[in-house]
């Protein structure tokens, strides 16, 4: 047998997939519960990707935080293989703790010890309402992080009771925030931007000249343009449709 005829199966690289969930006592009801159903609806669309995607694997990675912050598990894993559990909402919104506890994680020691390497992460936050703990030296830590700083970052504003301001913080721009009113934009929201981000950050490059968040953040507008109850951030506070306003009835 020559050399020719040996196959040689090159290991692929990784990309992490996170959810941030914001479990405060405000998203209680309806908001909470559509988050349940929509992460658990997206994994197997994640799992699809992964598996088509010669390159690199994707796992996932979920972060709820309230009052302090708790993993789903304790490691990422395959969509495949992660059964989401359905988190309940009561306490405060512990945003800066979820930036530290993050932050922990995002490192070879941590989530990010693939044996045959890693891209950089896709990380998908969730809020509806205003930090209330010290959200600032939480994201200035983080934003000391590599991985952070490569990472797609996106935000959902769940209602304008949501700090946008501190979630384009987050995300480092405001075009990476987008604002959803009821609970349908909420559902398709989440579909759109965790398969987004995953067909995107598991690539092995940007297109052209554009960094995989800028790809990520066209697409989603693009996705979402003519979508009632969602509005990007380039649109917040100036949107005048009757479609724009919070109805979590």
């Amino acid at each position: 047998m020559s050399l020719l005829d040996e196959t040689v199966e090159v290991p692929r690289r990784t990309m992490t997939l996170f959810f941030m969930v914001d479990t405060s006592g405000s998203m209680d009801g309806r908001k909470i519960g559509a988050v349940n159903e929509s992460i658990q609806e997206v994994l197997p669309m994640i799992n699809d990707i992964s598996d088509a995607n010669p390159d690199a694997e994707i796992k996932v990675a979920a972060l709820q935080f309230s009052s302090g912050t708790s993993w789903v598990y304790d490691e990422p894993m395959l969509a495949s293989d992660f059964v989401w559990q359905d988190v309940s909402a009561m306490g405060p919104t512990d945003l800066g703790e979820a930036c530290r506890e993050l932050n922990s994680k995002l490192s070879k020691n941590g989530f990010m010890k693939s044996a045959s390497g890693s891209y950089a992460p896709a990380i998908i936050l969730l809020s509806d309402g205003e930090p209330t703990d010290d959200f600032d030296s939480g994201l200035a830590k983080l934003q000391e992080n590599k991985w952070f700083s490569h990472a797609i970052k996106i935000a959902i504003a769940i209602g304008d009771d949501a700090n946008k301001e501190k979630l384009a913080q987050f995300t480092g721009t405001s075009e990476a925030v987008f604002t959803v009113h009821n609970i349908d934009a909420l559902k398709k929201m989440i579909r759109i931007v965790a398969v987004t981000s995953s067909q995107v950050g598991s690539q092995s490059s940007s297109t052209g000249d554009t960094t995989k968040q800028e790809t990520t953040i066209r697409l989603i507008k693009d996705e979402t343009k003519d979508t009632g109850g969602i509005e990007s951030g380039t649109e917040s506070g100036t949107a005048t449709s009757s479609d724009n306003y919070d109805d979590w009835n």
